[in-house]
């Protein structure tokens, strides 16, 4: 370890020890017109830089911890022998189960499948799980028919079980990993590694997408929570435990094997420091930085036996990691002594330089060993086996991948293995969120959470006490849990969907109950009995990456500031339990809460809050607040990068801080300054939320060629022809009632008229997602036309799609949700310009049509999209 760098990681080490200790005071808040400096040297965005060389002897040079094993060597070498260049090509590509039968598997030698986010058998995120076994037989029994005399090569399936076997119906929901970082104890990391490889082998799986080792500098960035924390010191200190708990310690005999299987070590290199936390974005840190901050945790990782490595999305000086030989050779390979396979993320190798998803020689020749192709494998396919025959991919190349693949599947014994569900643990569904994994969850939920205010020793709460448990978290396991939940973006999940989980409110019920306490249930705080103090829990919405991007860090949604004011004003003390994903500008919540609890997505053992909240009945404390925050929290709502050892490091509380029941600390009101202007902040995904439209987003009536924007609780367009007026759902005016009594036209249009780009969203089969009631159908058989316009100077700039008959029949049948793919957009209307969006929403009607809205939002398809007509 040379002097530089073992220099950085005694600073960093230090530095996340020091803040470990004593919660400090918090710290002063950031004048509003002084954002949080930062050391990062490119923190915005400007013209193109060159791109500066890697120095590959700057990096520290570590040997590979497993020697090669002879006999595995000389299985290669024979099976290389064997095999067609067909065949080789084949091992170097993983598809998705929703693209590929097992039939294809055989017929093109595919030596990898994945399910991605929203894929799952039958195309059910909530299917149970017999049917993932079964389907990993049949991909199993399909790449091992030799019947045609070729070689015996299982294939292997890898999946994103990211915080627990998170895409299968009854398995544990482990926090996710920035409540993971805040424990602070990476012992606890192990368990949660044993837990999710044995409930994936439950059901045939035997690779996962984890862990995620980045570390995060940009709290904007919508895979924050995915990050242990913005110290590099803290993450390399967890890597090891929770890859060992996955794949066994190298060396044993159980190493990737018995009940452990393959991980993956994800996303090398750098893509939590990318400019403004844009995902797939540049990170434009020094070399220095880019070894010190982003490739710590790699250092120890592989150090501890890691055999599978993801490349990252992201670029260095605009050099796409998937293609960057540096890196992925010269670095990675040649001074990390990595030893095993690098596999791309989704289509990923396809924003490489003089690629696409169906042919990009550059990224094998870069270092990159196995395309994830999950819907362009055939093609790809085809042209890389193109490519090999022609010279541009040499032998020796190709060789060295697919060497690196079966190395990898020998280690985990696959050679030796039966099909899927006759191994060991295969078919066990006991398992599947059993009380002993629950145990893990809990401690782990448990000591993930944060005390940042206890004024007054609100907390912890008697247990005879009567509580009214308020706010849209309060009973959601959804909501707790998070993105990467059952579905990609973890939204639509109800507590049905958990048979295995509890939420906050059963917990906290099971608590009181149990003392001579109760618990009143109210989503919008108003009670039939004055409680002794109310608990309210409430943050962001399930997201994951491409919905979770944020342009600022305010929290936007006032229907919990509205409740903790009321019930402040009626003399009630308040507790927040904020869930969330990230650190966000809550002060005027804060100010309104008389204790605060950063939740983070604690999983689907919603009971641990109640562990440290409620004393046990005795009055003693059952557990105390052991959480510190893994990233700094910030002071104001721009989001500027905010990290420990910073110049001029003013966050609102500082990474470390976290109280405990000892602590005798008083936080002040705090400035309500955010720091932004909320006109200038264009959110991407969320257009209208608890009925009213979210800046810059404004809610419009159009009367013919007249404009009137809805200000008031009541207006009316200019003719008249249409009304809104703000209706109650849940809380006061949670939804907007909007009544035709004439042809005419809502929408939701940008203040500024700025037009925003969807098309990627599009690629990643994005919906646009109504949450409604539907009172009353025009008259006379008029239509429903809902639809988009976008600013291009061009005709055919906008769309209407007939929902007519989708909407017949649906008057006083309550709530219902309407998802519309981005698609649809485009399939209707070959000139739409789904980047240039002005315009996410119209309602076009005839007379008559009444419908109650609440929310408009992007989200992800679930299969349950639909383009109108009836369909």
């Amino acid at each position: 370890m040379n002097k530089d760098f073992s220099t950085g990681l005694l600073l960093s080490a230090s530095l996340a020890l020091s803040a470990c200790g004593k919660a400090p005071e918090p710290a002063v808040t950031a004048p509003a017109d002084t954002a949080p400096a930062t050391t990062e040297t490119s923190a915005v965005a400007g013209p193109a830089v060159a791109t500066p060389q890697i120095q590959p002897n700057n990096w520290p040079l570590q040997p590979s911890p497993i020697a090669r094993q002879p006999a595995v060597e000389e299985k290669i070498k024979a099976l290389l022998a064997q095999m067609s260049p067909a065949q080789k090509v084949g091992q170097l590509i993983q598809a998705d189960i929703a693209s590929v039968t097992p039939q294809q598997v055989r017929d093109y030698y595919l030596g990898s499948v994945l399910n991605g986010g929203n894929s799952a058998p039958g195309r059910d995120n909530r299917v149970g799980p017999k049917a993932w076994l079964e389907l990993a037989d049949a991909f199993w029994q399909a790449s091992t028919d030799t019947s045609d005399g070729r070689p015996y090569i299982p294939v292997m399936w890898g999946t994103d079980a990211v915080h627990g076997h998170s895409n299968v119906k009854g398995a544990i929901i482990f926090p996710h990993n920035i409540g993971l970082g805040a424990m602070r104890e990476p012992g606890i990391l192990r368990k949660i590694g044993q837990v999710t490889a044995i409930e994936m082998q439950v059901t045939g799986l035997d690779w996962t997408f984890a862990p995620t080792i980045a570390v995060v500098r940009d709290d904007r960035w919508g895979r924050t929570y995915e990050s242990y924390g913005e110290d590099p010191a803290l993450v390399a200190s967890y890597a090891p435990e929770i890859l060992q708990g996955i794949q066994g310690e190298p060396g044993s005999a159980d190493f990737l094997r018995g009940n452990h299987m393959l991980a993956t070590v994800k996303h090398f290199l750098g893509d939590g420091g990318t400019i403004d936390g844009k995902d797939q974005g540049d990170n434009q840190h020094s070399e220095a930085d880019l070894r010190d901050l982003h490739g710590l945790p790699y250092y120890s990782a592989i150090k501890a036996g890691a055999r599978a490595v993801m490349a990252s999305y992201n670029s260095w000086y605009g050099e796409k990691m998937h293609g960057f030989q540096p890196m992925l050779s010269d670095v990675l390979v040649g001074r990390m002594g990595f030893d095993g396979f690098v596999v791309g993320d989704w289509n990923g190798h396809g924003q490489v330089k003089g690629c696409t998803p169906t042919d990009c020689a550059n990224a094998l020749n870069a270092g990159l060993d196995m395309f994830m192709a999950p819907d362009s494998w055939q093609k790809l396919y085809d042209n890389t086996l193109a490519q090999v025959k022609d010279g541009r991919i040499t032998q020796a190349r190709l060789d060295e991948a697919v060497s690196r693949v079966l190395r990898i599947k020998a280690e985990m014994g696959l050679f030796d293995q039966v099909q899927p569900s006759k191994r060991p643990l295969a078919g066990k569904f006991e398992l599947l969120g059993s009380a002993e994994h629950r145990a893990v969850a809990r401690e782990a939920a448990r000591k993930s959470l944060v005390l940042l205010k206890n004024n007054q020793k609100l907390l912890p709460i008697k247990a005879n006490s009567k509580v009214l448990l308020a706010g849209d978290g309060a009973d959601h396991i959804g909501k707790q849990s998070g993105g990467w939940t059952l579905s990609w973006q973890g939204a639509g999940n109800k507590n049905s969907d958990f048979p295995n989980g509890e939420s906050i409110y059963a917990g906290l019920q099971g608590a009181l109950a149990a003392g001579g306490g109760k618990v009143e249930l109210s989503e919008n705080g108003r009670f039939t009995s004055k409680p002794d103090l109310a608990v309210v829990v409430f943050g962001e919405e399930p997201y994951a990456e491409f919905v979770g991007d944020r342009a600022h860090l305010a929290f936007d949604d006032s229907r919990a500031l509205q409740v903790l004011t009321e019930l402040k004003a009626q003399g009630i003390p308040t507790v927040s339990v904020f869930l969330s994903g990230r650190p966000l500008w809550v002060n005027p919540e804060l100010n309104q809460s008389d204790a605060f609890v950063a939740a983070f997505l604690p999983g689907t053992e919603g009971g641990a809050i109640a562990d440290v909240l409620v004393r046990a009945p005795d009055g003693n404390i059952r557990f105390d607040f052991q959480g510190k925050l893994p990233f700094s929290w910030p002071a104001d709502a721009t989001g500027k990068p905010l990290n420990i050892g910073d110049a001029d490091y003013k966050p609102q509380f500082a990474f470390g801080y976290g109280l405990n029941y000892q602590d005798d600390v008083v936080v002040a009101k705090l400035s309500e300054n955010s720091g932004i202007s909320a006109d200038l902040v264009v959110n991407f995904s969320r257009y209208l939320h608890a009925g009213k439209a979210v800046s810059p987003w404004q809610l419009q009536l159009l009367d013919g060629a007249q404009v009137t924007i809805v200000t008031d609780p009541q207006q009316q367009s200019a003719t008249g022809a249409l009304a809104s007026k703000a209706t109650d759902r849940l809380q006061q005016e949670d939804s907007i009632l909007l009544s035709f009594s004439a042809p005419a036209t809502a929408a939701i249009a940008h203040a500024q008229q700025q037009a925003i780009d969807l098309a990627r969203q599009a690629n990643g089969d994005m919906v646009l997602e109504l949450e409604y009631q539907l009172l009353a159908m025009p008259e006379q058989q008029g239509k429903v036309q809902l639809g988009m316009r976008c600013t291009a100077d061009q005709p055919g700039c906008e769309t209407l799609l007939d929902f007519t008959a989708n909407f017949a029949g649906q008057q006083g049948k309550g709530w219902q949700q309407l998802k519309i793919p981005l698609r649809c957009f485009t399939d209707n209307n070959k000139a739409f310009d789904l980047s240039k969006i002005s315009h996410p929403l119209l309602i076009s009607a005839g007379k008559g049509l009444q419908i109650q809205l609440a929310r408009v939002r992007l989200t992800e398809n679930e299969g349950n999209g639909i383009c109108g007509g009836g369909q």
